[in-house]
């Protein structure tokens, strides 16, 4: 094993002290003075103890530490939040100490010397961004989050199952422990109908992910500072939604509300059963005074940033620090709702995202009274697991669409592919008989928790869980290419409902904002018809369920880039329907993509490019053709159309069954 997977085993057991065994046998030799107060008075007793039972020793240099200072004033026992300004700036410090470490060793001897003093959890961001952003760690792939801190994700119920199993039952006859999927809600509340997408462990990671890859503050600009950023933050959030309201559709509930009014009540409650607080149904925002996080923020505030970014968005351009304007684009507008040191003004546009979820976050305890921390939407590895969290990002949906609106509607000259069509389109899934029909199910999957079971007898301890999972498909597309030439084809195939909470036919400018991207690829054209065959699994927009929920093997991690490490969870894939079926359209429109414009030629009509690597090189605005109003005339989805597009009805039909996965 390489020396550098060694960081990867201080993710291991991460509130016990770093001289106990990690891994499989793994024990650092730590120098003496790296040692906490507590253990240094003991310092032979310990190390020798530890040290004797160790299958392998792994020597920890001794070097002069840098200051961390600023890190250190967040209490081990305090929770960590990338939405509390005070917290970004000591993860910031903290990013930067990793970051600039000269080698492996430097890196290492650091890591662990701040492993039993730093908070966990500000410690594993921290760690996390440097071996993702290194030139020298690029490539490890990290060990699950979940897997570090299962008590993020798990009912607090399970944890002493899991200890009584890995106590009592030796490794190799011990079984899993189911986690009970209706723990944080009854059938009595209708919004439990979403427990499977909310509470869902992969889309839960995948947030998180994102905000690993998109740091909020670093010295090294490179780390901050990437393309389409801003752009990137809107078109994640803007498909989070559509989801999210395919999935309500399909549950028989009303699209999601934007909480347009700060002072309103708060009528969803939420119960997370874990570590993060409770909110109670109708409960009212209020200003906060949090002296323990250094936040005093009154709601007026936010208000007044909403403000000012509408104002930018009726003229046109914002103000820099220095009153110069800058032009409104996508990526500006992202820039400044998402406040980080891309940012091009703060001051003047504030920390709208970030504030926001921290209001609804402390809605029950403000002013700390009670001494309570924040609820779980104040938390970006479990925000998604609130509905207000879906109820305020609709609202900054509401503000990018103010801008979008203003853009004008793509003509059908630009929309088309000349000499290029499509002849027909259609979807078959596995077991399924009828074309056009896409199913879904519930699956339980294992995963093993004993990476996050400090201070337990080592070995594997699984715990059960139930999500959603559907039936692999393939879709059939056929394209004529008129030309003489062979040409290259960007395919974008898009999902959505058909109808809305009455059963009505939605009107196209609606219809669009609830389009869900499935895949997007590269195809090579030859004169004539061509047949393009795509499975469902080669989708360049998601991960698998491997890489969401097994433990990587951090003796041989992937060959990862740093642009692969996130995507959304391939069994979340499909919207879960209905057992009536849930009514849809696929579409799927085949643009213009010129040969230099990719990697790799295509092979048999489908490319191995990956999103990101796609996302270099398309130089439309994500979400096209869907991201703008529709041209004059386009009421329906038939009358936006042009030749190189295609619809087909398809139905997804879900199972009230469960599959165990391996």
């Amino acid at each position: 094993m390489g020396e550098k997977y060694n960081l990867l085993l201080l993710f291991d057991r991460p509130h016990e002290p770093v001289f106990m065994e990690k891994g499989r046998g793994v024990v650092f030799d730590v120098p003496k003075k790296f040692l906490t107060d507590r253990y240094r008075v003991i310092d032979n007793e310990v190390l020798d103890r530890f040290g004797e039972r160790a299958e392998r020793l792994v020597n920890v240099q001794d070097i002069a530490m840098p200051d961390l200072s600023l890190p250190l004033k967040l209490s081990r026992k305090a929770h960590f939040s990338l939405c509390v300004p005070a917290h970004r700036v000591m993860a910031a410090r903290l990013i930067d100490t990793f970051i600039s470490a000269p080698t492996i060793d430097e890196l290492q001897s650091v890591a662990i010397y701040a492993h039993d003093r730093l908070n966990p959890y500000l410690y594993n961001y921290a760690l996390s961004v440097a071996i993702l952003h290194r030139n020298d760690t690029k490539g490890m792939g990290l060990p699950s989050f979940i897997q570090s801190f299962p008590n993020k994700f798990v009912d607090r119920q399970i944890f002493r199952h899991l200890r009584e199993e890995c106590t009592i039952v030796p490794e190799g006859s011990r079984i899993p422990i189911v986690i009970p999927h209706d723990y944080t809600a009854s059938e009595d509340e209708p919004e439990h109908r979403l427990w499977y997408f909310r509470e869902d462990f992969g889309v839960n990671l995948y947030h998180w992910h994102r905000y690993l890859l998109y740091p909020f503050e670093a010295s090294e600009r490179s780390v901050v500072f990437k393309t389409r950023r801003g752009e990137l933050f809107y078109y994640m959030y803007q498909q989070i939604l559509a989801r999210y309201n395919a999935e309500r559709l399909g549950n028989d509930l009303r699209r999601v509300e934007p909480l347009n009014d700060l002072r309103e009540y708060i009528r969803e409650g939420y119960f997370p059963k874990m570590e993060s607080a409770p909110r109670c149904d109708n409960t009212k925002l209020s200003d906060v005074r949090r002296h323990q996080d250094q936040l005093i923020m009154d709601i007026e505030e936010l208000e007044q940033w909403s403000e000012r970014i509408n104002e930018a968005i009726t003229k046109g351009f914002i103000l820099d620090e220095s009153d110069k304007h800058i032009p409104l684009n996508i990526d500006v507008l992202g820039n400044i709702i998402e406040s980080s040191i891309a940012s091009p003004n703060r001051s003047l546009y504030g920390d709208l995202h970030n504030m926001g979820n921290l209001f609804i976050a402390y809605a029950h305890d403000p002013t700390h009274r009670h001494l309570e921390s924040f609820g779980v939407v104040g938390d970006l590895a479990t925000a998604m697991r609130d509905p207000a969290f879906y109820r305020w990002h609709a609202y900054l949906d509401s503000i990018f669409q103010q801008h979008k609106a203003r853009l004008t509607p793509y003509t059908a000259t630009e929309l088309r592919y000349v000499d290029v069509s499509l002849i027909s389109v259609e979807v078959t899934a596995e077991d399924v008989r009828e074309r056009n029909v896409l199913k879904t199910f519930w699956q339980e999957s294992d995963i093993d928790l004993s990476r996050g079971l400090d201070f337990a007898p080592r070995g594997n301890v699984f715990a059960r869980f139930k999500h959603l999972q559907h039936a692999p498909f393939t879709y059939t597309i056929k394209v004529s290419n008129e030309s003489d030439t062979k040409r290259f084809g960007l395919v974008r195939i898009f999902l959505s409902p058909k109808f809305d909470e009455e059963g009505q036919a939605m009107p196209f400018n609606v219809r669009r904002l609830l389009m869900i991207e499935l895949d997007k690829f590269v195809v090579s054209l030859q004169p004539g018809e061509n047949v393009i065959r795509r499975r469902s699994t080669e989708s360049s927009l998601t991960i698998p369920v491997e890489r969401t929920f097994r433990e990587l093997e951090v003796t041989r991690a992937p060959n990862e880039t740093l642009e692969n490490v996130c995507g959304w969870p391939h069994h979340m894939l499909i919207p879960k329907g209905s057992t009536k079926g849930l009514q849809c359209h696929l579409f799927v429109m085949v643009s213009n993509c010129d040969r230099e414009s990719v990697d790799e030629e295509p092979v048999d009509g489908a490319a191995s490019s990956s999103f990101q690597n796609l996302l270099q090189h398309d130089h439309h605005a994500l979400g096209f053709p869907f991201d703008r109003l529709p041209r004059l005339g386009a009421d329906r989805l038939d009358d936006f159309l042009t030749p190189n597009m295609m619809i087909a009805d398809v139905v997804i039909r879900h199972e009230n069954r469960t599959e165990h996965c391996c």
